[in-house]
């Protein structure tokens, strides 16, 4: 009853690494993950994952349970749940596919009871559709991942790569988490963890309203017209900087100048988004064009390291000028302790 709701995703995304000569090269790499169909509008059927999965992805494509391929492209994220919605054009999806898929009962994970029967449904390892069983071994089990800690279902059904953005379903049919392998560990056996659909309910309806949204070309890339960096938990912890980017400079005539964004203020949201990285930010660039006005929220700081908080508006700027302007002397840094973090310019 479930797997016409569950989908494979497959993608592409761009690394960067050294050859034997110390040049950089970029390739592409294909990666893997799962998806639950969760409901449609007028022109597109919706389908939640792992934000982890689709992240940094160039291509995006949905295999349906006929085996049939088609792209999609981003609707909505939300890294702090590790969720998003991706969309695939209703037009795109044949009559006879469209017979064969439904949108996913979802469940209430609220009334789980250890001991009881579970069922994991996803694309483990890129091999295609399939289902391991078990059980709920813990209710509310805290896990941290990346320094943010997540309340998640464990279950003994196993939990692969690839299972990510998958269904774990109750005996009912009922889609009760969204598996992720992600925070599974090579240490350890039958414990796996998925996020419980109850909490995340909101924040999935929240991403399915959203405006979906495609890579710009290179001509309309944009930019902030800031030098950042990640405020992560070492500098958090040293200086008492609110997490996300830390502005170490703003370049002359840029959009952040015009907007008020200044020197030592951390950016926390962009478009409403919560951002706690450089790479973060810019991967939501990516899908902004060069004079788009986006809401961008800073903490500023006050006296006694009083930090308040600023909903701004930011007019983008291009991506090629900004490169032009921005000088690239890493000497006003902020605080750094040793920990690898560096000055990015966006």
């Amino acid at each position: 009853a479930v797997m016409p709701s569950v989908v494979a995703i497959t993608n592409t995304m761009l690394y960067q690494g050294s050859t034997w000569f110390g040049q950089t090269q970029t390739y592409e790499v294909p990666s893997s993950g799962s998806g639950i169909i969760v409901g449609q509008n007028d022109t597109e059927l919706l389908v939640v994952t792992n934000n982890h999965v689709i992240e940094g992805a160039t291509t995006l494509a949905v295999t349906f349970i006929d085996e049939s391929s088609v792209e999609a492209a981003v609707k909505g994220t939300d890294s702090a749940s590790d969720l998003a919605v991706i969309a695939v054009p209703l037009e795109d999806i044949s009559a006879d596919t469209k017979s064969q898929i439904k949108a996913a009962t979802l469940g209430d994970s609220d009334s789980l009871k250890m001991g009881q029967g579970v069922i994991a449904i996803g694309n483990a390892l890129g091999l295609g559709q399939s289902v391991t069983v078990g059980h709920v071994s813990a209710l509310n089990r805290e896990v941290t991942v990346d320094g943010v800690t997540k309340t998640v279902i464990q279950t003994d059904a196993a939990i692969n790569p690839g299972n990510s953005g998958g269904a774990l379903v109750n005996m009912k049919g009922e889609v009760i988490g969204i598996n992720s392998a992600k925070l599974a560990s090579t240490e350890v056996e039958g414990m796996g963890y998925a996020i419980p659909i109850t909490r995340v309910s909101s924040i999935i309806e929240e991403l399915m309203n959203e405006t979906t949204r495609t890579k710009v070309a290179d001509s309309q890339k944009s930019s902030i017209g800031i030098a950042g960096i990640t405020v992560d938990s070492n500098i958090n912890a040293a200086y008492g900087i609110p997490a996300g980017v830390y502005v170490a400079s703003v370049t002359p005539g840029s959009g952040a100048e015009a907007a008020g964004i200044r020197k030592g203020d951390v950016i926390t949201k962009f478009d409403g988004k919560t951002v706690s990285t450089i790479q973060e930010l810019k991967e939501k660039l990516q899908y902004y064009a060069a004079g788009e006005a986006v809401s961008i929220t800073v903490q500023s700081p006050g006296e006694g390291g009083i930090y308040t908080e600023k909903e701004l508006t930011i007019t983008l700027s291009s991506a090629q000028s900004s490169e032009e302007s921005q000088s690239t002397d890493n000497t006003q840094a902020a605080p750094e302790k040793g920990n690898g973090t560096h000055k990015a310019l966006i």
